[in-house]
């Protein structure tokens, strides 16, 4: 599961005139993530079709295998070719044991939601990831389970590899997240799946709403308020959760990539099909239509309690922005496209309040700054603010940008040398298979050019 100790994948990215075709990017993470474990907490059989297979959900699977649920892929397939699954659940509070260590790989969803599961079970759990994963900070999880009754022992910093020993006689909680995290939120409403009584989390920011939407879905009691500008969410404990299906939309973070790259590339013409519109997901699709992006909402409906649309897009000169900061939790994923859409609009965008952004697969408010500045973009970085002066083209491009495992790194610079004069590379395209396999291969079926960094474009 580790990308340490696999050879690493440079990869470059040439520029191309246009991009074409009709797409399906692969399930939604966040949601595949949801679908495995609280269909290993449902008594019964949840069919999944079009799991995200990325290493990250991977690895999810693999943890709800050892902890006691049955979870196996249908060779032959849902509709339209998706990936089927199914999942036979243990009901709530009947997880077993590990007998081994549970690696989440680079998953922080993984690792992060697990731990809320792994708090309210009386048993002891170590888990552990690879180099990017152990550097990730677990205390803003860690804190709040220990309110229910769990102890935790970690590394200096409450970093991976982690012990948890969880409580047989949990108490229901009510905690006001200090930062806007749909993880920390969602860990601590599994943990009180397993707390008698009602546990409430209040955000002071809406953050991305599938574990309420999937909770309900499968029979759970969720009550969602507002108290002013505050989100409320109440949880009643100790449900039986019903087996229930779910159909994962294609991931709005997945499909940034190839409608971002059809927008800064002048002749595309794109749709991508079956792409999850959820209005706390959706935020930088609202920021590139404020741009300028000719972008239109096709055919949408509703799919297993979540919101979806095909998305058709064309390339078009995009305009500067400001980007308040109280979107951020909406799209806190998508900021490396955007800085990459930005430094080919016409103008100044100024992102604000990214301060998240120095806590995920790498410290990518940083990653962004330095690798636009050695494609030639002129970019600057003011407290937790990244501004990007666009000139109304493409930077030279030319740089050959470290990525530090982490995949939206990767894809964003990849993206970016298909409109640059020289192309861009990236150190290692490894990490993009926990979220987007087959990534270089569906770009290149739309035009794009990305191949190994030793052979030479296509003519």
């Amino acid at each position: 599961m580790s990308h340490a100790a696999t050879p690493a994948r440079p990869l470059r990215s040439d520029a191309v005139t246009a991009l074409t075709g009709e797409v399906r990017v692969p399930g939604d993470k966040s949601i595949s993530h949801r679908a495995l474990m609280f269909g290993a907490l449902a008594v019964g059989e949840t069919v999944v079709d079009g799991l995200l297979e990325g290493e990250d959900v991977l690895a999810t699977a693999a943890a709800m295998r050892a902890l006691g649920a049955e979870v196996r892929r249908e060779e032959a397939g849902g509709p339209e070719g998706r990936p089927r699954w199914r999942v036979w659940g243990r009901g709530v509070g009947g997880l077993v044991e590990p007998a081994d260590v549970l690696d989440m790989g680079n998953s922080g969803t993984s690792a992060r939601l697990l731990m809320g599961l792994l708090a309210t079970h009386p048993m002891t759990s170590v888990m552990t990831g690879d180099g990017s994963l152990r550097k990730r900070p677990m205390k803003r999880v860690t804190e709040p389970l220990s309110l229910f009754g769990a102890d935790f022992w970690y590394r200096e910093g409450g970093r991976l590899p982690l012990a948890v020993k969880g409580t047989g006689e949990a108490v229901p909680v009510s905690y006001a997240t200090p930062v806007a995290s749909a993880q920390v939120k969602s860990a601590v409403l599994l943990a009180g799946l397993n707390a008698p009584g009602k546990t409430t989390v209040t955000e002071a920011v809406a953050t991305r709403d599938h574990t309420e939407r999937m909770l309900t879905h499968f029979g759970a009691t969720v009550t969602v308020e507002t108290d002013g500008a505050a989100r409320v969410v109440t949880l009643t404990g100790q449900p039986e959760l019903v087996a229930a299906p779910v159909v994962v939309p294609g991931d709005p973070s997945s499909a940034a990539f190839p409608v971002v790259a059809a927008l800064i590339t002048p002749d595309s013409h794109l749709i991508v099909r079956n792409v999850g519109t959820n209005p706390l997901r959706f935020g930088l699709y609202e920021t590139l239509k404020e741009m300028g992006a000719d972008l239109i909402l096709r055919n949408e409906r509703v799919e297993g309690g979540e919101p979806v649309a095909d998305l058709e897009v064309r390339g078009t000169g995009l305009t500067g922005i400001d980007v308040p900061a109280e979107r951020a939790a909406s799209m806190i994923d998508e900021y490396p496209i955007l800085a990459v859409a930005a430094a080919c609009a016409s103008g100044t965008t100024r992102m604000n309040g990214l301060a998240e952004l120095r806590v995920k697969e790498s410290d990518r408010l940083t990653a962004m700054a330095e690798g636009l500045a050695a494609c030639g973009a002129v970019v600057r970085i003011e407290g937790d603010d990244l501004i990007v002066e666009g000139t109304g083209t493409a930077p030279r491009g030319g740089a050959t940008v470290p990525v530090e495992l982490d995949h939206r790194i990767a894809m964003s610079f990849l993206v970016l040398g298909m409109a640059t004069e020289q192309p861009v590379a990236v150190d290692d395209a490894a990490a993009i298979d926990t979220s987007f396999p087959g990534f270089a291969r569906l770009m290149n079926g739309l035009g794009a050019s990305i191949h190994p960094l030793t052979e030479t474009a296509a003519p």
